[in-house]
């Protein structure tokens, strides 16, 4: 039992099959958390969730149970705490996930994580023991009060909310559905998605698999700063194509950084009418998502 207060609300807001919003916080690279603290104050109100992300591209950052700790605790927002298999063994993952419940960790998502070579310590062991899927299958064991090994935890089971990630703009349609089922199967109560740029396409994916499911998919809507912050994500972001229409918006607007807050807006907006929710991502200007909020018509969460 965890002697750390839980929170619950995004849990029952899922069931609750509100319109959900989530955010994406990134760790610091130090030991300071205030700037991060900082972010998380001015999105408190605006969205159900945020999201730590686990070294997010490989780059090294503080541990995403750390500061998901350090958030419910000074800032009070709830959050979700990514749990990459890239650098820990099912040992070391257990141990984590059991520490994440004693410390009132209620949501995980869970993820096989970026490889080792695109970020800054190329060199560094990979370990990818588990992938995604079977990292979900570890969790619903533990929240049935068993380990990997199907030995039974000490002091019960844990009650971990757990959501996986989902790319409706894959090549592979077949690969997509079959994937999305396995990870329903292994317990998924929430999808949040890669970058959306073609939202027919996220449409065509809520009809034939996403609305097939009972459980919520967030679409994701990132923040383009500029036209070549957009150039970047295309040459660098696999699986990533920004329109060349929005490209030139960027490029002809007087402020482009403010046209690719209307952008986000619109998107969001887009969203509304085909899934049950957004995670906003919009690196190193967190600050903006309020904006961006307001631009789409959604007010603070009540």
């Amino acid at each position: 039992m965890s002697s750390q207060p839980k929170f619950s609300n995004f849990r029952d807001r899922v069931a609750r099959k509100d319109f959900l919003i989530t955010a994406e916080v990134s760790p610091p690279s130090g030991a300071d958390p205030q700037h991060t603290i900082a972010q998380a104050q001015l999105l408190k109100g605006r969205v159900h969730a945020v999201n730590i992300t686990d070294s997010s591209r490989a780059v090294m950052g503080m541990s995403p149970l750390a500061a998901s700790v350090i958030l419910q605790q000074q800032v009070g927002i709830e959050t979700i705490c990514q749990l990459a298999c890239r650098d820990r063994n099912r040992i070391a993952l257990q141990g984590d996930l059991l520490g994440a419940a004693a410390l009132g960790l209620t949501n995980i998502l869970a993820l096989t994580g970026d490889p080792v070579k695109a970020g800054d310590h190329p060199k560094a062991r990979s370990v990818f023991d588990l992938e995604a899927v079977r990292l979900l299958q570890l969790i619903d064991k533990l929240n049935h009060g068993v380990d990997h090994n199907g030995k039974t935890l000490s002091g019960g089971g844990t009650d971990l909310f757990v959501g996986a990630a989902v790319d409706p703009q894959s090549p592979s349609w077949s690969g997509l559905r079959r994937r999305f089922e396995r990870k329903i199967a292994a317990g998924a109560q929430f999808f949040q998605s890669q970058l959306i740029t073609d939202f027919d396409l996220l449409s065509k994916f809520m009809a034939q698999i996403g609305d097939l499911s009972d459980k919520p998919v967030l679409a994701g809507i990132f923040l383009l700063k500029s036209a070549k912050n957009a150039q970047f994500i295309n040459k660098y972001v696999p699986g990533v194509h920004i329109p060349d229409i929005i490209i030139e918006r960027l490029a002809k607007a007087k402020v482009p950084l403010q046209e690719g807050i209307a952008i986000a807006a619109e998107q969001v907006k887009a969203a509304q009418q085909i899934c049950q929710g957004v995670h906003l991502m919009a690196v190193k200007a967190e600050h903006l998502i309020p904006q961006i909020l307001d631009l789409a018509g959604i007010p603070p969460i009540v």
